[in-house]
């Protein structure tokens, strides 16, 4: 039998780093806020939203887009902040077919704990890229999924990408 070690999955296994209540200080993404860019895995700042890689991602160079605002809900937005929260999904968009090339994506938000949102108290959109393929016999059977890259070296070539597009 071959085996494939994930050690950087064990966090998430044990559930470190989840928030913790409803409030900005157990948040993990308003604590990413705080953090520089590649220790947060952050990829983008704009004036009322981020972008940052997932740290547990379906596909290479799975990102969110995020408010700074701790709200849980789309409808919470502002009108400038829904502005800027669509117009930094499509930048990502942009950089992830720059850098990465993939078929297409998946785009959602996952609205509510009962709607399968991890963070439900911090609003975030998730960009996925998506390829041929992807879907291969590794997560449907071997229910593992294969990352070619770490994360620092996906953050590093997609913030060049974003800053190449503004």
């Amino acid at each position: 039998m071959q085996r494939l070690w994930t050690p950087h999955r064990l966090s998430y296994v044990k559930g470190e780093g989840k928030a913790v209540g409803d409030e900005p200080e157990g948040c993990p993404f308003c604590r990413v806020i705080s953090l520089d860019d590649p220790d947060g895995l952050v990829l983008a700042r704009g004036e009322l939203v981020f972008a940052v890689l997932n740290l547990y991602p379906y596909n290479p160079g799975h990102l969110m887009v995020l408010p700074y605002r701790h709200v849980p809900d789309y409808t919470d937005l502002t009108k400038e902040e829904t502005v800027e929260f669509a117009e930094f999904t499509q930048t990502a968009m942009r950089v992830i077919r720059t850098a990465a090339n993939p078929h297409g994506f998946n785009i959602g938000m996952n609205q509510g704990v009962v709607a399968g949102a991890g963070i439900a108290a911090h609003l975030h959109q998730h960009v996925v890229p998506r390829w041929g393929g992807d879907a291969n016999f590794m997560p449907v059977i071997g229910q593992t999924k294969v990352l070619p890259q770490l994360l620092g070296e996906t953050r590093a070539l997609l913030s060049k990408a974003w800053a190449a597009q503004r």
